[in-house]
C-alpha cells in the first residue's frame, strides 16, 4: 500500500498555508495562496478546498494516498460538528465548514483553533515530539495557549480549554483591563502588545529611559534596551517574565506537564527571556512538582499550525 499522507491547512486573514505531512509529522511540501477575505464567505471556503487539492497535486504524491485534511482557523468553534461559529478575522459566521470540505474533497475533515493547532504541530513534530504531556505558550499579539494531554489536544467541554492569555494572575492594584473585558489578564503583560504598552507609558511618565529615543517602540526593542541594561527595560522584562513563570506554577500544579513550549514573536528574546522564566516558574512551583519540568523555545515557527493540522487526523 502507497504511504498514507496528512494535509493540513491554516487559515490566516492575509494567507491559507496548506502543508502535506507524512505519519511522523515530517513537513514534506507546502504551499500558499491569498485567503481573500474581501470577497467573502463563499470565496474563502471555495480557496480552501481548491488549495488543498493543489498542493496534492504539484507534489510526488496522489490523492488517494490523503488519509485526512486538517483546518485550523482562528475565531469561536463548534469543534465536533466543525463549525465556525464566528472567526473576526475571516468575517465567517455559523459556517458548516467540516462538511463544506468534506463534501468538496471526499475525504475527512477535521477543524480546531488555531493555537491549538499550532501547539499540537510543536507536541508531535516541535519541541514537544516524544512529550506526551506539554503546554505551548504563543507570545505575539496577545497570548495564546494549547494543552496536549497523552498526545492530544485538551479542548475542554467547550473548546476553549488553554486561554492561557486570560489567566487573571496580576494583583488588583497593579491590573489593567484585557482586551476581553476582565482585569488583570496574563495577555496584558507578556504579549508583545502588554510590554510595548508599559515602554509606552514609562517614555510618557517621564521615565529615564533610552527607549524615549526611539521613533517607534516595539518589543524587541525593549529586550535589546533590557540586554543593553536599560533599568526601565529591564523592569518590564523583569515583570513579563514574573507573571510567565508565575502562570506555568499554577498550570502546573494542576497538569503537571513535563515540557512548557513558548513560542511567538516574543520568545525570540532567547535565552535572555527564557531563563528570568524557569527562575520565576522554580521560586513559585513546589519542588517535586517542578522538578525535571522544562520550558523551551518553539522549534516550528510558522509552520506549526499546517503541522498541527495536518496531526488533527492521527492525534485526535
Amino acid at each position: 500500500m502507497s504511504e498514507q499522507i496528512y494535509v493540513g491547512v491554516d487559515i490566516g486573514g492575509t494567507a491559507i498555508k496548506v502543508g502535506i505531512c507524512n505519519s511522523v509529522g515530517d513537513l514534506l511540501h507546502t504551499y500558499e495562496g491569498p485567503t481573500e477575505v474581501d470577497k467573502g464567505t463563499e470565496t474563502i471556503l471555495r480557496n480552501i478546498a481548491d488549495y488543498a487539492k493543489r498542493i496534492v497535486e504539484q507534489s510526488a504524491y496522489e490523492w488517494e494516498q490523503v488519509g485526512g485534511v486538517g483546518v485550523g482557523i482562528a475565531g469561536f468553534l463548534d469543534i465536533p460538528n466543525g463549525i465556525v461559529k464566528f472567526s473576526a478575522n475571516l468575517g465567517l459566521r455559523d459556517v458548516h465548514l467540516k462538511a463544506y470540505l468534506e463534501q468538496q474533497l471526499g475525504k475527512k475533515v477535521l477543524i480546531n483553533n488555531d493555537a491549538n493547532v499550532a501547539a499540537l504541530g510543536e507536541a508531535w513534530a516541535g519541541a514537544g515530539k516524544g512529550v506526551d504531556q506539554c503546554v505551548c505558550y504563543t507570545l505575539g499579539t496577545g497570548v495564546g495557549g494549547g494543552i496536549i494531554i497523552n498526545g492530544k489536544i485538551y479542548e475542554g467541554w467547550s473548546g476553549m480549554a488553554g486561554e492561557l492569555g486570560h489567566m487573571q494572575i496580576v494583583p488588583d492594584l497593579e491590573a489593567i483591563q484585557c482586551g476581553c473585558g476582565k482585569m488583570g489578564c496574563l495577555e496584558t503583560v507578556s504579549s508583545a502588545t502588554g510590554i510595548i504598552k508599559m515602554a509606552k507609558d514609562a517614555v510618557e511618565r517621564g521615565d529615564r529611559t533610552s527607549l524615549s529615543l526611539e521613533e517607534q517602540i516595539l518589543a524587541k526593542e525593549v529586550f535589546d534596551a533590557a540586554k543593553a541594561g536599560d533599568e526601565v527595560a529591564s523592569r518590564i522584562v523583569n515583570r513579563a517574565a514574573y507573571y510567565l513563570g508565575k502562570s506555568m506554577a499554577s498550570v502546573a500544579v494542576v497538569l503537571n506537564p513535563k515540557r512548557f513550549i513558548i513560542g511567538g514573536g516574543v520568545s525570540k528574546a532567547g535565552e535572555f527571556l527564557f531563563e528570568q522564566i524557569r527562575q520565576e516558574f522554580r521560586k513559585y512551583t513546589p519542588e517535586v512538582i517542578a522538578e525535571d519540568v522544562e520550558i523551551v523555545p518553539a522549534i516550528l515557527g510558522n509552520d506549526a499550525g499546517v503541522v498541527g493540522a495536518a496531526g488533527l487526523i492521527l492525534r485526535s
